[in-house]
């Protein structure tokens, strides 16, 4: 650290000092200095103005020990953070000790919190922890606020020097989704002025950002496999009553198939690369001819043949269809679309009712024109 000579136009190093030749020490100035001042140590995780409310220290409030915490704190997510400091050397049984404390803390409930930090503000002069955990929140009341939430507690340590089976453990944890950062505080003297520098070392601030986008990334992945997962367990229970409906309603061409995980359900036409499609999606179910042979012309060809029907095949089908000819992709699709809640099972009966009808009058309605299209495709007919 410099300090910078206006007059001679220079930088002015400080002098690196330490704790214990300064005589400062731990609980009486180092805890004091984070306790009335957070905001030293948000800016050095770059947790912004604020980040952080502390609402104890030297709490020893655990069942069945004596051992005391040295800070604990809410961050603006409503976590609870474990703040553990050293002063020139971080020794080796930090992290045990502060892993030991998260461990303890991660019971602890809302109304336990709202106690602790009410009992440390008594002893500061007064004040409503409630009120105040809401206002740094952001919540209107104590309902709304979640504290502690899971096992996501985190922890900080803070020292001058970090010993080596120190900060390799703290990588190690970090690897494994638990949040735990190395702060140095450095106190540096110039003349009869003691300055101190915090600065996060365990991640870099670089990394840690890195991390956070990769971080927000997995979660989200975890979230979509999550939700993947249940809505394959909701198509497989759906396609499983759905052709146990179809059976029953004598469709021969369902007689020998499987439930799927997928949202669509196809069988054949007789017409190579063309079929009857049942499609479950959240806000509709759909019965529909797919025309997906590997010729892009080929389908156009069908569809076109197919499209100069139409009036036949929809008195024959009994409604108007959507015609959807595709002209920039290789599928034609023609279909029927109904409005639901897909995902709801109390819509089944009657969601299963409407497609199984509907597929049965589709088949009746395109199984002659497809026949003479697939005749037509055999003698060479498609002009491709």
């Amino acid at each position: 650290m410099f300090q910078i000579d206006r007059s001679a136009n220079r930088l002015r190093k400080l002098e690196r000092t330490s704790f214990s030749e300064v005589g400062f020490r731990e609980r009486e100035h180092l805890q004091e200095w984070l306790a009335t001042m957070p905001d030293a140590l948000c800016e050095a995780m770059s947790e912004g103005e604020d980040g952080l409310l502390i609402i104890q220290k030297e709490f020893d409030g655990f069942d069945g020990t004596r051992e005391r915490l040295d800070l604990l704190a809410l961050d603006r997510t409503g976590q609870l953070v474990i703040i553990e400091n050293k002063l020139d050397d971080s020794g080796r049984d930090v992290v045990w000790q502060a892993l030991k404390y998260a461990a303890y803390c991660s019971s602890l409930k809302k109304a336990e919190i709202v106690g602790i930090f009410q009992k440390y503000l008594d002893r500061q002069g007064g004040g409503d922890a409630a009120g105040l955990i809401c206002e740094f929140l952001g919540e209107d009341t104590l309902d709304e606020v979640v504290l502690n939430d899971g096992t996501n507690q985190r922890v900080v340590f803070i020292a001058a020097n970090f010993r080596r089976e120190v900060t390799a453990t703290v990588l190690w944890l970090r690897e494994h989704q638990i949040d735990a950062r190395c702060v140095k505080v450095v106190p540096y003297r110039f003349g009869e002025e003691i300055f101190v520098d915090l600065q996060q070392v365990i991640p870099t601030p670089e990394a840690a950002d890195y991390m956070i986008r990769m971080a927000q990334k997995e979660s989200e992945e975890r979230s979509a496999s999550t939700a993947q997962g249940h809505r394959h367990k909701v198509r497989l229970a759906f396609w499983q009553q759905a052709l146990e409906k179809l059976r029953e309603d004598g469709s021969s061409r369902h007689q020998n198939v499987s439930p799927t995980k997928e949202n669509w359900l196809s069988v054949g036409t007789g017409v190579s690369g063309c079929s009857y499609t049942l499609v479950l999606l959240k806000s509709q179910v759909r019965v529909e001819v797919t025309i997906q042979r590997a010729s892009a012309a080929e389908n156009k060809w069908i569809f076109d043949q197919l499209f100069a029907q139409r009036e036949v095949i929809e008195h024959e089908f009994g409604e108007k269809l959507d015609w959807h000819r595709n002209d920039d992709q290789k599928r034609c699709l023609i279909n029927l679309s109904q409005p639901w809640d897909g995902f709801d099972s109390e819509n089944w009966p009657d969601m299963i009712s409407w497609m199984s009808g509907r597929v049965r009058r589709l088949e009746a309605a395109f199984a002659e024109p497809l026949t003479q299209l697939n005749q037509r495709l055999k003698a060479g007919e498609a002009t491709i």
